[in-house]
């Protein structure tokens, strides 16, 4: 191993999809056929040589290489290492399009599982692993980056996903035998990572990241063994690039003192969502003679860094390593671009941010403090707290006491609910969002710009709600929605209709593949000033007489997809939005809404990572959801959904929420989460039995025996038969022929 240099200040990764969504647009051209092969390539370099060459004019000492990706990091470390699933390794395919059958399926072949990453809202596909997989250095997309970075004049920081991190992340495989788990291939995957630092080495690489996070998260002694056991392995290859082990997303505990004593170069600590490795770190001597990287600038949220207390905690570390450079907690990924071009924002919120671009100007100025003592551009900043505002929706709480989580017994609601609603076993239904076209964006826009006036955006939103009912009574669903065609986001569209939310224009993070999000920000209290949605699902109601569902989402899922204020404990934050989509609940109720459904898909995704830190979290996301569905008559139907998320941690929680339904994601797992599920909620439960994320139309006969699958973990009277998620992004013939296969499928199974 050469002498190289140091580290430097840094970012331990950085936004892929472009200002504008650039990627987005390339690679969906490229599905539909529009473009080719050459234009999606031309456009992904254009992205890669932008950001490096734009981080290493910012002043970053080493700049993040191989965050690029198609669609997911973790799908890019299966192809890496060559765990190719046999359904698509027999598809003879190749490079993107082999990449792009793996995340979203092809006709026939199943996608691989979806699922969130951490406690993100960004999802990853799980790799399938059996103790028959094969590991070799099947895609060198790490080193073809690098060497397209110093073609451009960068010399970067190739990241990896940390081999014991992948491992932890994948999910044996259909049909391995009992008892396999996917840590047991740790030394077989080190040959080819050993392999793959080799080549970034020979290649010129200095320094290359491996991530870790699943160290944030409780860990057994045999995970704490295979981390010592695969640093010691990799930090003793004599011809390599020095490593920066990153864990983040929360303390590593003890993972720390194993990295400390093994043969690494760097670790990288988020110092921003926990600071107990702060004190851990000043007993341990080893560290004197590595580079600790202070995770001090938030890489998951977007209020500017509080100076004094940033650099109060990286001058703790100086002591004690031998080496401190400043960087950002974890990845840029889960933050927009850049607060400058938000010209609509109010001042006195814009002033208060900073986007992925400002958090580097960030860590490098604060480097430039703690070396030189120099302050310019690193002015202290006071978060605003608490207001009158926020006192008065306390106050308001207190009166309410106990009484806001008041319903009747589940017997109770049952029986007024079949009264009322007369629904026979296996109801049909969607989750809530209809397939929405160019025209329906379009109109949307334009009332949004003030060119369509709200008397034509009204009709015409009413000519396709009424359009949608009229096709779902001709397909036979038992439930329906009006689809939701003037919402532009399920979190968005109510942050645009509640005081204390600020929206952006290009505020946009990835969430997964193509699909990004504009993340609202909560800056404020909350309330809701008139009714959000009561027109609307009163309207569609007035169309039909079947049962129409009201959807709302719910106030964690609010929370964990808005960047929400950091001046107040977040379960006090989630009462106060409770509040404010109670009101909205009583008022559909009036109006004659028999069912009413909160979306929680973000339940099991804010769960924190460290059991001891769960049974708060618990408590108030709980108390939360049913704030805002107590009170309501046992005739009135409550649904919640949740999907894609590993929900065997939160199975008492989901029945505590005492919803009347439960839908959940389930056609990709093919029904595993009812092994969690399925004794556990005690009322309604709707698996999912079609993949909203994948292109491939099931076949009745398909549907059939997942719902099948599903009486066998859940009676008929309490089965329901619905989509994994919304309908929003599909198209409208896939969706109609895959609806028509689901009501089939429900009556040949009744």
């Amino acid at each position: 191993m050469t002498e190289t240099a140091p580290l430097g200040p840094t970012v331990l990764g950085y936004p892929r999809i472009g200002p504008k969504r650039e990627l987005k647009r390339a690679v969906e051209s490229y599905w539909a056929g529009k473009s080719d092969l050459d234009a999606l390539r031309h456009a992904a370099a254009e992205l890669r040589r932008t950001t490096w060459t734009e981080l290493s004019e910012a002043g970053l000492g080493s700049v993040p290489g191989n965050t690029f990706s198609y669609y997911d990091q973790v799908l890019d470390a299966a192809l890496t290492v060559g765990a190719v699933p046999d359904r698509f390794a027999e598809l003879n395919l190749r490079d993107e399009d082999l990449l792009f059958a793996m995340a979203r399926g092809t006709e026939g072949v199943p996608a691989m599982e979806l699922t969130k990453f951490f406690d993100t809202n960004y999802h990853y596909l799980v790799p399938e692993l059996g103790p028959d997989t094969n590991f070799e250095l099947f895609d060198r997309k790490p080193v073809r980056e690098y060497l397209e970075a110093v073609g451009v004049g960068v010399q970067t920081r190739p990241v990896l996903l940390g081999p014991v991190t992948f491992l932890l992340l994948a999910k044996a495989r259909a049909g391995a035998p009992d008892g396999f788990v996917p840590l047991d291939l740790l030394d077989p995957l080190l040959e080819v990572y050993g392999q793959l630092l080799g080549e970034l080495g020979a290649a010129g690489a200095q320094w290359v990241q491996l991530d870790e996070p699943a160290f944030a998260a409780d860990r057994t002694e045999e995970e704490l063994a295979a981390l010592d056991r695969a640093y010691r392995y990799l930090g003793q290859l004599t011809e390599r690039p020095r490593l920066l082990v990153a864990g983040y997303f929360g303390n590593i505990g003890p993972a720390l003192p194993v990295l400390a004593a093994g043969p690494v170069e760097a670790i990288a600590l988020d110092l921003v969502t926990n600071q107990s490795d702060l004190d851990a770190a000043a007993g341990l001597p080893q560290l004197r003679d590595k580079t600790l990287v202070a995770g001090v600038v938030d890489g998951r949220n977007i209020w500017r860094t509080d100076t004094d207390t940033a650099l109060a905690r990286a001058a703790t570390l100086l002591g004690v390593a031998g080496r401190v450079e400043i960087g950002t907690s974890c990845s840029l990924l889960h933050v927009p671009y850049d607060v400058t071009v938000e010209t609509g924002l109010d001042p006195d919120v814009a002033r208060r941010l900073a986007f992925a671009k400002q958090k580097v100007a960030e860590v490098v100025s604060l480097s430039r403090a703690l070396r030189e003592g120099r302050t310019d551009g690193t002015e202290s900043y006071t978060k605003p707290g608490r207001t009158a505002a926020d006192d008065r929706t306390s106050a308001r709480l207190e009166r309410l006491g106990t009484d806001h989580y008041r319903r009747g017994t589940a017997q109770q609601r049952i029986a007024a609910q079949q009264e009322r609603l007369r629904l026979g076993p296996i109801p049909t239904t969607t989750i809530g969002s209809f397939p929405q076209n160019s025209q329906i964006r379009a109109d949307r826009a334009a009332h949004h710009a003030g060119t369509l006036d709200d008397a034509e955006y009204e009709r015409r939103m009413r000519a396709e709600i009424e359009r949608v009912v009229r096709l779902q009574e001709e397909i036979g669903l038992d439930v329906l929605v009006h689809g939701e065609a003037e919402r532009n986001d399920m979190v968005q569209y109510f942050a645009e209709h509640l005081d204390g939310f600020a929206t952006t224009d290009l505020g946009w993070v990835q969430s997964y593949g193509s699909r990004c999000v504009r993340p609202p920000i909560l800056y404020g209290e909350v309330s809701r000033p008139e009714p959000i949605t009561v027109a609307w699902s009163t309207f569609a109601q007035g169309l039909t007489d079947r049962p129409m569902k009201a959807m709302l989402t719910g106030p964690v899922t609010i929370l964990a997809w808005s960047f929400v204020r950091d001046d107040q404990p977040l379960g006090v934050t989630a009462r106060q939005v409770g509040l404010a989509l109670r009101d909205e609940v009583h008022d559909l109720e009036a109006a004659g809404l028999r069912i009413i459904q909160v979306d929680e898909p973000a339940l099991r995704e804010l769960l924190p990572l460290r059991e001891a830190d769960r049974p708060a979290y618990l408590d108030w996301s709980i108390d939360a959801f049913r704030l805002v569905t107590g009170g309501v008559a046992d005739s009135t139907q409550i649904h919640t959904h949740l999907c894609y998320s590993e929900f065997g941690a939160v199975v008492d929680a989901i029945d505590a929420l005492d919803a009347d339904v439960t839908t959940v994601e389930a056609a990709r797992s093919k029904m595993e989460v009812l092994d969690d599920l399925g004794n556990a909620v005690k009322r309604g439960l709707g698996p999912g039995v079609y993949d909203v994320h994948s292109p491939d139309v099931p076949e009745a006969g398909e549907i059939s025996d997942l719902l099948r699958a599903a009486v066998k973990s859940v009676p008929r009277e309490r089965l329901w038969a619905n989509p994994d998620c919304g309908l929003k992004t599909r198209g409208e013939r896939e969706v109609v022929a895959a609806l028509r296969n689901l009501v089939a499928a429900a009556k040949a199974v009744r």
